[in-house]
């Protein structure tokens, strides 16, 4: 695609997608159909001899689609050519019997990954819930002899499930309660629908008034659809009216922390790094005309992209199942990302964003002690840039063992990476590096962070000029004592891999090979995916500078997850380096 046809197709998807201020949005009809679509794409990927879905290395998880083939199955409508279907049922039925044949003496399944890593033994949150709601949808239809089979796997199960699972509060448990509440209706356990209503009490107490959980300090964004999709399909089947604030305040907060493309806004997450793709909110959303709002925006901009793309939109199979089942129609209310101007700050200046169309900018001041576990992000890199005709440019996300991902850093950067094959790694600062802040201090009304590092403090500040430029000021506002210690501010830059990259006096495509500028082989500028980085004295560049993966065992991250990083340095003679980010017309054609 040339750059040309690109900025066509950005511009041919709106910042928003125009709705009345209040209205009913229906959704039954169009995702039924989206369910009816997916079931034969899902059944073609069984083999009929082990009941076994999917395709490479077979996985537990690859059964996960039991829970939307019994929906279909279920549903009664006449669009619906599934219901009642005999032929289906018994791939349902070859399904579970698949799962009985993984499970182990404790009812625990072995937890592989397509790339055949194995994290251990587990009740596999994931897949248990869907299994059993599978059950409780086709279990009146099962033959004897299955449906007993089925019934004594589940119990080994959930009984596993209902000693173990539920003792800490956490994503992956309130899942397993909301499994646990479907097995007590569909087993006749009325006391694991006791326990799992007083489990999701609990869950619902720790959410944070903002509308986010946290697992160390500070926002999970992805991780809290898990929390949201967990809490939507328990009130679907309970009506617990306990859960009913929760998901209004955690629509609000998704809806603010949105870029205007649909995608996440990743810099306040403590556990994922940025995703371009537009961020389906579940049926948990569904429950609140601010959510339904969000919904139908998110759903929109889907479609749009479809469009765009000369395909049909796509809902994938289990959320269409779980918006049939459980999701109520309503009146909905726009959403945040409609507005042209709009500025929210989250918490006591915890963190906010600030849209002055074209540009969004994100802000966070979220710090914390560098955590051992490998899925708790350094709390680092706590500024992002986007644009509506280029998408996300400076920012995309925290990581570990990457100094090179923070907004500062003082001391040696080299001293902390790293280490290929290291499956335990320690994340422990070495000392003589500060790489995530002590201290940090929201200005909103400037768009500014104040932050300290050891007993440096350094600042940082956006400011849009026009439709076309804004500018990043990053200052060494106090040096640190020791005279030997470096400072530098760090720009991470969003790669499009494959796509052209220029400087002064050089061009070339973004692949995997490495480069490596000073700002006087650069000449003052580097352009890629229609935007120009100035490049103030005494900076360099690099790519690919690489995260740590914590899904990967051994941490090893490929290149589409790095970052290209503009290092400034800061000095007591150059307190301040200021960087321009210039939006570029679209190049004409010929």
């Amino acid at each position: 695609m040339t750059r040309a046809e690109f900025v066509s197709a950005l511009a041919a998807l709106p910042a928003s997608v125009a709705v009345e201020p209040e209205s009913e949005w229906t959704f039954k009809a169009e995702f039924l159909q989206q369910l009816m679509t997916r079931v034969p794409e899902i059944l073609k990927t069984q083999d009929p001899a082990t009941g076994q879905f999917g395709s490479g290395i077979w996985i537990v998880t690859d059964q996960n689609v039991l829970f939307p083939l019994a929906a279909a199955w279920s549903i009664k409508d006449s669009a619906n050519p599934h219901y009642h279907d005999p032929a289906l049922l018994e791939a349902i039925g070859r399904g579970g019997d698949a799962l009985i044949a993984a499970q182990n003496p404790r009812g625990m399944w072995v937890f592989r990954k397509k790339d055949n890593s194995t994290w251990g033994d587990i009740y596999m949150p994931w897949t248990y819930s869907r299994w059993i709601r599978a059950y409780a949808l086709v279990k009146e239809a099962l033959p004897a002899e299955r449906r007993a089979r089925w019934e004594k796997a589940l119990t080994l199960g959930f009984e596993g499930i209902s000693a173990t699972a539920l003792k800490t509060l956490h994503n992956i448990p309130t899942h397993h309660a909301m499994g646990l509440y479907c097995a007590g209706a569909a087993l006749n356990r009325p006391e694991w629908k006791t326990q799992a209503s007083a489990y999701m009490k609990r869950i619902v107490a720790t959410q944070d008034p903002g509308g986010f959980w946290s697992e160390n300090l500070g926002p999970v964004v992805g991780y809290n659809f898990v929390y949201v999709d967990a809490l939507g399909a328990y009130y679907g089947m309970s009506k617990d009216p306990v859960v009913l604030p929760a998901l209004e305040r955690a629509a609000r907060f998704h809806a603010s922390f949105t870029y205007p493309n649909g995608s996440a806004v990743e810099t306040v997450d403590e556990r994922q790094i940025y995703h371009s793709t537009v961020s389906m909110p579940g049926a948990g959303f569904s429950f609140s005309p601010e959510g339904r709002g969000y919904i139908r925006r998110q759903w929109g901009l889907i479609r749009a992209r479809a469009k765009r793309a000369k395909k049909d939109p796509v809902l994938a199979a289990d959320g269409a199942a779980s918006f049939l089942l459980y999701g109520t129609e309503g009146s909905a209310l726009p959403a945040p990302g409609e507005m042209k101007q709009r500025r929210f700050v989250l918490g006591k200046n915890d963190a906010a964003v600030d849209r002055q169309e074209p540009w969004f900018i994100a802000l966070s001041a979220y710090h914390a002690p560098v955590p051992q576990s490998r899925w708790i992000q350094d709390r680092q890199n706590l500024v992002s840039l986007f644009h509506d005709s280029v998408g996300l440019i400076v920012g995309g996300g925290n990581t570990k063992l990457q100094p090179l991902w923070s907004t500062f850093t003082v001391g040696d950067t080299s001293l902390l990476f790293h280490k290929p094959g290291d499956e335990n790694p320690d994340f422990t600062p070495p000392s003589g590096l500060f790489h995530t802040p002590a201290k940090a201090t929201l200005e909103p009304e400037a768009l500014a962070l104040a932050l300290r590092y050891g007993d440096a403090d350094c600042r940082v500040s956006i400011k849009p000029v026009s439709d076309t430029k804004a500018i990043l000021t990053y200052a060494l506002v106090k040096p640190p004592s020791s005279a030997e210690q470096t400072v530098e501010a760090h720009l991470p830059l969003l790669p499009h891999r494959n796509t052209a990259w220029k400087i002064a006096h050089a061009t070339g495509i973004l692949d995997e090979t490495p480069i490596k500028i000073s700002v006087g082989e650069a000449g003052d500028f580097f352009e890629h995916n229609g935007w120009r980085i100035t490049l103030p004295p005494g900076s360099s560049l690099s790519w690919p500078v690489l995260p740590h993966d914590p899904y990967k065992k051994d941490g090893k991250a490929d290149p589409d997850e790095g970052r290209i990083v503009v290092s400034l340095p800061l000095t007591a003679e150059r307190k301040s380096q200021e960087v321009s980010v210039l939006i570029l017309p679209p190049a004409k054609e010929g």
